[in-house]
């Protein structure tokens, strides 16, 4: 359930496009809690925050916090209670590659594919796999054309 009222920053498609490179979103318990320590601890500028998601930039980077009451759809929703560790909401996401031949790799390989390749609402299409070592890939490529 999102807790914003007002309209985004910026339309979630449009901003899903607009993503290149290698990504970083991190499901946070609560986003307001967060802000204090990406701004003052890591230096980073507070592109946008509302209560539900978050974008920082600092370092040649960008990255993204979601609070987990946004994720009620996600594939990781039954992962973020209990005892388990926080490092499990981390996505690194992979813009520019192609998520059906990803899904297919995978699948080759006898990978662990968390959700195949869909469309989705924010301008990409993406799946969710799992590598050897337990960390949640995401390749994702902007609908309708490459991110690159």
């Amino acid at each position: 359930m999102k807790l914003r009222t007002d309209d985004p920053w910026m339309p979630a498609d449009e901003y899903g496009r607009s993503l290149r490179g290698l990504g970083v979103n991190l499901l946070v318990p609560s986003i307001d809690a967060e802000r204090p320590f990406q701004v003052t601890v890591l230096g980073a500028e507070e592109v946008y925050a509302d209560p539900d998601f978050a974008v920082y930039r600092g370092c040649g980077a960008e990255w993204i916090l979601h609070a987990d009451h946004t994720y009620s759809d996600h594939p990781l929703k039954g992962s973020l209670g209990g005892d388990l560790p926080r490092g499990i909401g981390a996505e690194i996401r992979l813009y520019g590659r192609d998520p059906d031949a990803a899904e297919a790799a995978a699948r080759s390989l006898d990978m662990t594919v968390l959700a195949g390749a869909m469309d989705k609402p924010h301008g990409l299409r993406e799946c969710f796999v799992i590598s050897p070592s337990g960390y949640m890939w995401v390749p994702s490529m902007a609908i309708g054309g490459a991110t690159e």
